[in-house]
Formats: structure tokens, C-alpha cells, sequence
């Protein structure tokens, strides 16, 4: 079924729609049993009321939704205050979704939020499906979108993202000058856009090094810590790799901790090096070697898109993609 509005759920009923909004009001002059019934009809036709705006047609709830995949992520906590600054400077507030890299919860969040509790999401993406419809419905109910760092290419919206590629590759290369031949690639998602670009300047930084592949060095791992761990030391004692490219943060910290586990001297044994905007990297033991992302100006620059569309009358037809550039911060995991 299509967009339901208030009146075809009072036409269903055969109600009046002040009937129906009464109801989801919670007003005590309506009988029990016709709100039971209301609400039953509703969740059938998958109705959901817009509170927000049900009292006067132009009403804004000067709300933004921000939907991450983590909050534990420094880079994410970065991002998110940089969009905050935005959101107050336009007298906005912001609500904050965490998935946990959880596409039903990505999906029930967005479903969610046709309600009108937000005017824009600001989102970084979970990438578990090719099915991305639930947010084409966006469209169509005024809720302005921009992604940021992890994108879906197939929905037509405007991106802040990051030379992803092009830091992988410097990374890899670095690994390689600093003397490593066998190195192993940390990945949790090969399905995101970021993840593609990552896997493919590693690849292309070995090639160019005339060091062959090999697809055992490409490691899944996964969103659990101790489940990283055990994978990781398999890897490590088996397939002895001499330096790490931890795709994301937390694969990092594992690599660490899996070392220290199986007596491994970094950087004398490995060599590790990741994308990480931890603020303690230079306090760790040894200090990590991090592609860090400018995690605040992406969270500046996909507010102030968001909000230059929100303040636009017209519909948006051109979206801009935005590459910011990483830098590649040596430190002794990799001296």
C-alpha cells in the first residue's frame, strides 16, 4: 500500500478525521473501544500519524535525525558534534540513531521518521542490503537526505565523503617502504562504498610493488570484539603477516590487543597502521600510525548542506558530492 494519509484511514473506518486524530492524541472523550479499533486499523494499513505537523500545515519541528552506524567511534562522535554546531547555529535540534551496523534497524529507524519528527536525516550508512526503496519514500514525504563518509551510490542525495582510495593506497605503500611483504587487510564490510575503495588502493599499492596478492591476507571480521579476537589470532599465528592495514578503528585496537595476547612486538614483529581518529593514537604503546579522517568538517559540511537544502523552496535536482582528503600520520607502529 501507498502513502496513507488521516483521511483514507477515516474513510476506512468510516470515521470522521477529527475522530481519528483524537485517538492518537491519547483525548479522553473518545470511547476505548473506537480507539482499539482505530489503532488496529492503522497498524493494518500501516499508518503513521504525523504529530508534528497536525496542528497547523506549515508547522516544522525543527528537528534533524543523524543515523551512524556507532557512537563508541571517535570518528563518529567528531562527525556528529561538527553537525550539532550547524543544527544550533539554525536553531535546530538533533536526534541521534545508533544501528550497530544493523539494516533492519537502519530500516526501521527511516520508517520511523516518516512522521515528521525530523525535516532532514543526516546518515552513514549500514550497507547490509542492495534494496534501498525504504529511503526513496523520503522523497515523497519532504524529508530532505545527505550522506556522509558511507554512502548508498544508487539513491540520488548529496555526500560528504573522504579520498578513501587514494589513502588506502598511500597506507599501503607505507607499510611496503617501512619493509613489510606480507600484509594483512582488516575489513568488517567488502559491500560499502568504503569499503570497495579501501580494498582497492591496497590492492592496486601492491600491485604497483610487484608484491603479489594474496586472498588469504584479506580478513573478515566482524562488529564483535572478542570474535575479532579470535580471528585475528588464528591470523596471526598461522598466517604470520609482518604488517596490518586495519580498514576501520576498532580492527585496529584488536590488532593491539591480539599482539599483546600472542607476545608479538609492534612495530619489530608488525607493523600496524589504520583509519582512526582516536585522540589517544599518539598515547598508545607504541604510538598507532593512523589515516585520519577530518571526521568534524565532514559533520560542518553535511549540515550545511542539509540545511542549505531544508531553506531551498524548490526540490533538490543537483546534488553535490563533497571529497574532503585524509592524512596519514606516522607514529611508531610502523617505524
Amino acid at each position: 500500500m501507498g502513502n496513507v494519509n488521516i483521511k483514507d484511514l477515516a474513510h476506512a473506518l468510516g470515521l470522521s478525521t477529527s475522530t481519528v486524530s483524537r485517538a492518537f492524541r491519547g483525548n479522553s472523550d473518545i470511547n476505548p473501544k473506537t480507539k482499539e479499533r482505530i489503532l488496529a486499523q492503522a497498524k493494518e494499513m500501516n499508518y503513521l500519524p504525523n504529530h508534528y505537523a497536525s496542528n497547523l500545515r506549515d508547522q516544522r519541528s525543527h528537528t534533524i535525525a543523524v543515523i551512524v552506524p556507532e557512537l563508541a567511534n571517535n570518528f563518529f562522535s567528531q562527525a556528529i558534534n561538527g553537525i550539532e554546531k550547524i543544527a544550533q547555529k539554525n536553531g535546530y535540534h538533533i536526534l541521534i540513531y545508533r544501528t550497530g551496523d544493523d539494516f533492519e534497524k537502519e530500516v526501521s529507524f527511516i520508517n520511523a521518521l516518516h512522521n515528521g519528527r525530523a525535516e532532514g536525516i543526516i546518515m552513514s550508512v549500514s550497507g547490509e542490503s542492495q534494496n534501498h526503496s525504504y529511503l526513496k519514500t523520503l522523497k515523497a514525504k519532504g524529508i530532505k537526505l545527505v550522506f556522509f563518509d558511507r554512502v548508498y551510490d544508487d539513491i540520488p542525495a548529496s555526500k560528504v565523503i573522504t579520498n578513501d582510495y587514494e589513502s588506502s593506497f598511500l597506507a599501503t605503500k607505507h607499510l611496503i617502504e617501512a619493509g613489510c611483504k606480507r600484509l594483512a587487510y582488516l575489513v568488517i564490510n567488502k559491500k560499502l562504498s568504503i569499503g570497495k575503495m579501501r580494498m582497492q588502493g591496497y590492492l592496486d599499492a601492491l600491485k604497483e610493488s610487484s608484491i603479489p596478492f594474496d586472498e588469504e591476507l584479506i580478513i573478515n571480521c566482524s562488529n564483535e570484539a572478542e570474535e575479532n579476537h579470535k580471528i585475528l589470532r588464528k591470523v596471526f599465528t598461522n598466517l604470520k603477516p609482518d604488517g596490518v592495514f586495519a580498514s576501520v578503528e576498532r580492527l585496529a585496537i584488536a590488532s593491539y590487543y591480539t599482539c599483546q595476547h600472542l607476545g608479538l612486538s609492534i612495530p619489530d614483529d608488525m607493523k600496524i597502521i589504520g583509519f582512526s581518529s582516536l585522540e589517544i593514537a599518539p598515547l598508545l604503546n607504541p604510538s598507532l600510525t593512523t589515516v585520519t579522517q577530518p571526521a568534524y568538517e565532514m559533520g560542518i559540511k553535511a549540515a550545511t548542506l542539509l540545511f542549505d537544502s531544508l531553506k531551498s523552496p524548490e526540490p533538490a535536482h543537483d546534488f553535490e558530492t563533497l571529497v574532503l582528503e585524509s592524512k596519514i600520520i606516522q607514529r611508531k607502529s610502523t617505524s
